[in-house]
């Protein structure tokens, strides 16, 4: 009896979450393959009449420059990307393998910024990109992404710490400076840590709407996040067609999950056990 309860619970909250989750993506195809007199006439959960129907995602990608929200967030991507390797990296290397006074202090430092709700610091961090004159620079977004992960620097600590301290030993007696210990050895044996960084950081800023909506502003530096703002205005919204933005904005992340699925489980997986 018991046995059947906990299984029919188990069971229960399965279909629940997973209701949950696709109810909404359901109610957003619907609307995407919707005309806007029959987005206004219809159910959310009632499908479209017409499946064939592609205008509106040829309009959210036309009239929200969905192409130029593609081009900025890449170039954001890849710069933010680089630098939280390399930065995330060297902290790593020197946290794990010097000793320095002041060591244990700087671990509860990073320890503390990660406890620190982000909003409470954003007043600071805007006078201070304000400042430095980066506002409605892509600049703007490209340093808060790099300067604000203490996670990454967490993961890479805890794959450097099953990488063993003779290689350094053996590579300094050979002659080796500590970069070039740090560039060819350590580095590639960081290729499973950096795999999973790039995969959960590069979702992360694809998804974030925050940073670019509040530091860059300029419709012509728009993210691929904000473009779906061009169809809200004071007299309401265009609902069908930012569905189908928002469908073009899904499918390149289910697509990069489902084909990477692999490293993310396993690298998040490795880091929590390291």
């Amino acid at each position: 009896m018991k046995r059947s309860l906990a299984l029919t619970g188990k069971y229960s909250s399965l279909v629940l979450a997973s209701l949950v989750v696709l109810v909404p993506i359901g109610v957003i195809v619907f609307a995407s393959f919707k005309t806007r007199k029959e987005y206004g006439t219809t159910g959310p959960l009632v499908p479209p009449s017409n499946w064939l129907n592609f205008d509106n995602f040829v309009e959210a990608f036309t009239s929200g420059r969905m192409a130029l929200g593609f081009w900025n967030t890449g170039f954001i991507l890849i710069f933010s990307i680089i630098g939280t390797i390399l930065i995330g990296t060297m902290t790593a290397y020197a946290l794990d393998r010097f000793d320095f006074r002041g060591k244990r202090i700087v671990f509860f430092l990073f320890l503390t910024a990660t406890l620190i709700p982000g909003v409470t610091t954003q007043v600071a961090t805007f006078q201070i990109v304000k400042g430095l004159g980066l506002i409605n620079t892509p600049w703007s977004a490209i340093i808060l992404y790099m300067g604000t992960d203490i996670i990454s620097i967490y993961i890479f600590i805890q794959f450097m710490q099953s990488i063993p301290k003779s290689l350094d030993e053996a590579a300094l007696v050979d002659g080796a400076s500590r970069f070039t210990i740090y560039r060819k050895i350590i580095l590639p044996l960081l290729a499973p840590a950096i795999a999973t960084v790039v995969i959960i950081k590069g979702i992360g800023i694809y998804n974030e709407f925050y940073v670019p909506f509040l530091y860059i502003p300029s419709r012509d530096l728009s993210v691929i996040s904000t473009a779906l703002f061009n169809f809200k205005g004071p007299y309401g919204a265009h609902w069908e067609t930012i569905a189908a933005g928002t469908m073009i904005v899904i499918i390149p992340t289910v697509v990069v999950f489902l084909a990477l699925q692999k490293w993310i489980y396993n690298g998040v997986t490795a880091g929590a056990t390291k």
